[in-house]
């Protein structure tokens, strides 16, 4: 058996059974999973975790499932690169990245949500699940429920670029590409899931579907040598990535994982849609909804579920946020691939080039251990670059013909 004691109101702290709900009927306010802690403290060790298969199951405590592991038994554990080139160029002296663009089976950190979510849908009896998505939680639905052998809807914005919705399609789930924003979709959604005993995965499974965000935080912590960072830069779209690295952070200083911890977390979002980033800078809790329009089509939710507690963290922890351009993004792109290697995907241009102008407003200081997010690979989102990189060299099949060019290259 697992360790949740149940689900409990983020607002008014009132108390509800392990099911598939995940609103207060009384207040309104979200729903998460609380945990058994001082029985998790007493099971838990570094050492019970580094004997562990490499994957996000190795910290199952700190996870919302009851029984075996039944999803995403090849997600998780993605490398912490510690990336000097890219440290020197931003003239800083210990900078990493926390690389989801590798290992997960659709190149996310989607495929640790899902995992969780899929796992509680198994325990909870469903057949089908389903998602609102801007495309990599659509990928991440449909490759791992193909393999858990689910039923799958898939609800996404008709404007997603051609290349995530083939990534979706070649699973073959019921895709719905819907005329409107991601907010549209995920209002579409929410009606669909009171009629519908589907298990859409970021609405009536959303307390368990979030809770796997964790794991990334803990695999930051265990991978610098149980220690937290001075510093974490996290991209938002709904801001619950953010919200819950902070707490596995403190989940892991609770149970005595780690004996100190003074993270700053930062948020990072394109300035095509800031909600998040705009009430921190403005010094309010209140989130004002926006019409997204920017190519980091992954983040852009305009009305982001989780945004004011996204709002609350960066204060407990004295971070802040900051957002970035179009052109920023696909300079940082480029930046990350040409220092380290790394092909990110938009909404890690978006972190990095958030990073950049923290450090330079020496909000992050330079001497500073700072880990920065990369959520997800490059190669779904090319379309972004079109026009934004150097040509090829174009030759005759002869020495001569090379050797003119050579003449030209530096």
């Amino acid at each position: 058996m697992g360790y949740i004691k149940g689900l409990k109101c983020r607002e008014c702290g009132r108390e509800y059974p392990v099911e598939p709900i995940y609103v207060c009927e009384f207040c309104f306010g979200p729903l998460e999973v609380a945990y058994d802690y001082n029985s998790i403290s007493k099971a838990v060790s570094r050492k019970k975790i580094e004997k562990r298969e490499k994957n996000l199951w190795r910290y199952r405590e700190l996870l919302p499932i009851d029984g075996e592991p039944q999803v995403g038994l090849d997600s998780g554990f993605t490398p912490l690169l510690r990336a000097d080139n890219l440290a020197k160029a931003l003239g800083v002296d210990e900078l990493y990245i926390k690389d989801d663009t590798v290992v997960h089976p659709t190149l996310s950190f989607k495929d640790r949500v899902v995992s969780i979510a899929l796992t509680k849908a198994k325990e909870f009896g469903f057949d089908t699940v389903a998602c609102a998505s801007t495309g990599n939680l659509a990928h991440s639905v449909s490759a791992h429920g193909a393999r858990a052998g689910f039923k799958r809807f898939i609800f996404i914005p008709a404007s997603l670029e051609a290349s995530k919705i083939i990534a979706s399609l070649v699973y073959e789930p019921n895709l719905v590409a819907v005329d409107g924003n991601y907010d549209d979709v995920n209002r579409l959604c929410s009606e669909i899931a009171n009629k519908y005993r589907w298990a859409f995965v970021n609405i009536n499974i959303r307390p368990f579907y979030a809770e796997g965000s964790k794991t990334l935080g803990f695999e930051i912590i265990e991978q610098l040598g149980w220690k937290a960072p001075d510093n974490v830069v996290v991209p938002c779209a709904s801001g619950s990535l953010l919200t819950k690295v902070w707490k596995s952070f403190k989940e892991f200083r609770d149970i005595g994982v780690i004996r100190e911890l003074d993270t700053k977390v930062f948020a990072a979002q394109a300035t095509g849609c800031s909600p998040i980033t705009t009430a921190i800078k403005q010094g309010v809790d209140v989130i004002r909804p926006v019409k997204p329009s920017t190519i980091a089509k992954s983040l852009a939710i305009g009305n982001p579920a989780d945004g004011y507690y996204a709002t609350q963290v960066i204060k407990e922890t004295g971070g802040y946020g900051e957002d970035v351009s179009d052109q920023e993004i696909i300079e940082a792109m480029k930046l990350l691939a040409r220092t380290e290697g790394v092909f990110a995907e938009t909404a890690g241009g978006v972190t990095l080039a958030t990073a950049k102008k923290l450090i330079e407003a020496g909000r992050i200081k330079r001497n500073e251990v700072t880990v920065i997010c990369i959520t997800g690979n490059g190669l779904k989102t090319q379309e972004a670059l079109h026009g934004h990189t150097a040509v090829p060299y174009y030759i005759k099949p002869n020495l001569a013909s090379f050797e003119e060019v050579m003449k030209t290259i530096k």
